[in-house]
C-alpha cells in the first residue's frame, strides 16, 4: 500500500477484511434500495478484484459490467439497478 494511503486514509477505509473487500460488500447488499432504477453504483477496483465485486453485484440483484483505462491504471466497476418488468417504456 502507499505510504499516503496508509499514513493519511482513515483505517476504517483501509480495512477491508481478508480479501479487501469487506466494506464494499456492505455497500453493495446496502445499494438497491437507495438506487431509482437504471440507477448506478459506481465502485474502483484492482483489475484482480473486479470478478469478485462482479459476482457480489449480480448476487445483490444488480447488472454489473467493468471498465478499464490502460491510460489512466483504473479499473471501475459499473452496477446498474434493472428497470423492473411492468415500468419499461417502449
Amino acid at each position: 500500500m502507499p505510504p499516503e494511503a496508509r499514513l493519511h486514509e482513515a483505517l476504517m477505509s483501509l480495512d477491508g477484511g481478508a480479501d479487501g473487500l469487506d466494506i464494499l460488500r456492505r455497500v453493495i447488499t446496502s445499494a438497491p434500495p437507495w438506487l431509482a432504477p437504471s440507477g448506478h453504483l459506481l465502485v474502483e477496483s484492482s483489475k484482480r478484484q473486479a470478478p469478485q465485486l462482479v459476482e457480489s453485484l449480480a448476487a445483490a440483484g444488480l447488472i454489473p459490467r467493468v471498465a478499464t483505462s490502460d491510460e489512466l491504471n483504473a479499473t471501475i466497476v459499473i452496477a446498474t439497478l434493472p428497470v423492473p418488468l411492468g415500468d419499461q417504456r417502449c
